[in-house]
């Protein structure tokens, strides 16, 4: 063992150990405090992305607002002057009744009311409001309505009746959210084949159901309308395509606004697309019907019914009644010739009489009674 200690070799080796463990110690405390720098910096990193996410989410915000007030503004000129040139037709309409122009009148009337409602879409998906009505209307007007804004308005066949009316709240929003669906019935579907609307009452509600012959959609467009429909998921502008789709967006902010649904989840029975909208008790008065208003699918010009009335109270199905109400906005009739089919001098009249009967039948829900600006209508 003496020997060992004076053996210069031994003491080398202690040491080299000793230098060992001190580089050890250093290094551990090295990579320790290297450690949790690096800890530091990732956090900064992660820090700074979130801020980073932050900060883009908020300059899409700002330029998505800055894009919906652009267009709202515009929306709101445009609306403007279709409001306008509808009181100008309507005038010359008036005036030139009897005149072979009527018809030309009568189209021009027509496209306007598709020009307006594409305007009052764009306003509703900015953040604008619609006008409002100041007296309840029947279910069937206000679908008459929204059938009166389509391109195709004669493919719509109104299947069934209905004792309900719509409170006039309601009255601009859901018309607005049927046209959309007709509108999108029609386009996506062939254009010889028919739109079905049938009403159908259930507990606590109405529904309006809208079948058509098309293509349908498909599970992933079903589940992705349905998460718009239910507010789940709300597209940007940017992510309305271009071409912009703007049917189930519109009918989304339409439908939770005014408190009514839209499923559109179902095949309808003839292959296509099935929407049903659900209007609850609360949207819905009751309305009396004149006898002779049963034959929804048929047009012709009419003349303004009476006003009635009817006791308060609430229906057998526990839906709310009115006091007193107007009759249905128009009362629906066949016309005398509409079968014929040889060309006469009064196939003009006919076309024009028919148009005519449906502008009747759909004004009072197209055209809301107080001021069509921003903020009349409470959201």
């Amino acid at each position: 063992m003496t020997n060992l200690l004076q053996d210069p070799a031994f003491w080398c080796v202690i040491a080299a150990v000793l230098i060992g463990a001190a580089i050890i110690r250093r290094n551990r405390r090295v990579i320790s405090v290297q450690g949790e720098q690096l800890a530091q910096w990732e956090d900064r990193l992660a820090e700074q992305a979130v801020q980073h996410e932050r900060s883009i989410g908020d300059a899409e915000a700002a330029a998505e607002e800055r894009t919906k007030t652009v267009l709202k503004s515009a929306t709101r000129t445009l609306q403007s002057l279709a409001g306008e040139q509808q009181v100008v037709i309507e005038d010359l309409q008036r005036k030139y009744g009897g005149h072979p122009v009527l018809h030309e009148l009568l189209e021009v009337n027509h496209a306007n009311a598709q020009f307006a409602r594409r305007a009052q879409a764009i306003a509703v998906i900015c953040g604008g409001f619609l006008g409002r009505r100041k007296d309840a209307a029947s279910v069937y007007d206000v679908i008459r309505s929204a059938q009166g804004q389509i391109r195709n308005f004669e493919r719509v066949q109104i299947r069934s009746q209905s004792g309900f009316g719509i409170e006039a709240k309601a009255i601009s929003g859901i018309s607005l959210a049927l046209a959309e669906l007709l509108a999108n019935a029609a386009n996506y579907s062939r254009p010889d084949t028919a739109i079905e609307v049938n009403i159908q009452p259930v507990h606590n509600g109405l529904c309006v159901i809208v079948d058509d012959f098309g293509v349908g959609m498909s599970d992933e467009q079903k589940q992705k309308a349905g998460k718009m429909l239910s507010g789940e998921y709300i597209p940007a502008m940017s992510e309305l395509g271009n071409p912009p789709q703007f049917g189930f967006p519109v009918i989304a902010e339409l439908s939770r606004r005014y408190g009514f649904s839209v499923d559109v989840s179902s095949t309808s029975p003839y292959g296509g697309v099935r929407a049903v909208v659900r209007l609850p008790e609360d949207l819905l008065t009751e309305q009396i019907v004149e006898p002779g208003a049963s034959a929804p699918s048929v047009i012709s010009p009419v003349a303004p019914a009476p006003d009635l009335s009817e006791p308060a109270g609430r229906t057998a199905n526990g839906l709310p009644k009115r006091a007193a109400r107007q009759a249905p906005m128009s009362i629906v009739r066949v016309p005398a010739n509409a079968g014929h089919d040889a060309p006469s001098e009064d196939d003009s009249a006919i076309a024009a009489a028919r148009m005519a009967a449906l502008q009747q039948g759909t004004r009072s829900g197209r055209q809301p009674t107080a001021a069509n600006r921003e903020g009349s209508e409470p959201k």
